[in-house]
């Protein structure tokens, strides 16, 4: 199985840099020009940054929100969860069942950001919000922030076993791509400038373009290739 993920790893890398295309164009459109909303998300993502160097790091927190994430995915795949634990040094928590997405959610889904997200619309559901939504975008970049430096931090620095039970091309080809695709389809959810719709076509535009000029690129390796086999 490690050799079939190494493989599809390999066949997804086209995919990484079309992804980021894509990533980039959606960005673009979203801060140009610069609105409230940008400043909003901009501002709690440069915070967490802030805190993030120069105050002490609230691991206990990424822990829990680590294990809820393995939790969460785990019963949206059907499997029974139980034996929740949460040091500074580590958690644990037990499922019935397991799978790469099961496995790796942790590092593309940010937890608290959703988290965020869910608890304003629940209460935006009763009562209306809308002139609190530039909180809303400046909780989510703070979200966004901590899981993106915790999550780094956390690949650089330990030998994760979630990691290293996927093979480490296939997780970080994994990591990489649905970062993107979470992030991007949750701007485009929120925002009036951009739709899922528009992420879509824009990825699907990327990705031909892509696996279009790598096959080419290896149809000319192929073609050089050959010209220095004997004859």
């Amino acid at each position: 199985m490690r050799a079939v993920k190494f493989l599809i790893a390999i066949l997804l890398l086209p995919a990484c840099g079309a992804l980021a295309l894509t990533g980039w164009q959606v960005g673009a459109t979203l801060v140009s020009p610069v609105g409230p909303v940008a400043w909003a998300f901009g501002s709690g993502y440069g915070l967490w940054l802030a805190v993030f160097v120069l105050l002490p790091r609230p691991t206990r927190t990424y822990v829990l929100g680590h294990e809820l994430t393995h939790a969460l995915w785990a019963l949206l795949m059907g499997a029974r969860v139980s034996g929740l634990r949460v040091r500074k040094s580590g958690g644990q928590v037990k499922t019935s069942k397991t799978n790469w997405l099961v496995a790796l959610a942790p590092y593309f889904f940010p937890f608290y950001a959703m988290l965020f997200l869910a608890v304003f619309f629940v209460v935006h559901w009763f009562w209306p919000l809308e002139r609190w939504f530039p909180v809303l975008f400046f909780l989510v970049g703070l979200g966004w922030s901590f899981h993106v430096t915790f999550t780094l931090a956390t690949l650089l620095a330990v030998d994760q076993p979630d990691v290293q039970s996927q093979g480490w091309l296939f997780s970080m080809v994994v990591i990489f791509s649905m970062n993107i695709v979470v992030l991007a389809l949750t701007a485009a959810a929120l925002s009036d400038r951009v739709t899922v719709g528009d992420v879509c076509r824009l990825a699907a535009n990327d990705l031909r373009l892509a696996y279009g000029w790598t096959l080419d690129k290896l149809a000319g390796l192929w073609q050089h290739g050959r010209a220095w086999l004997p004859r």
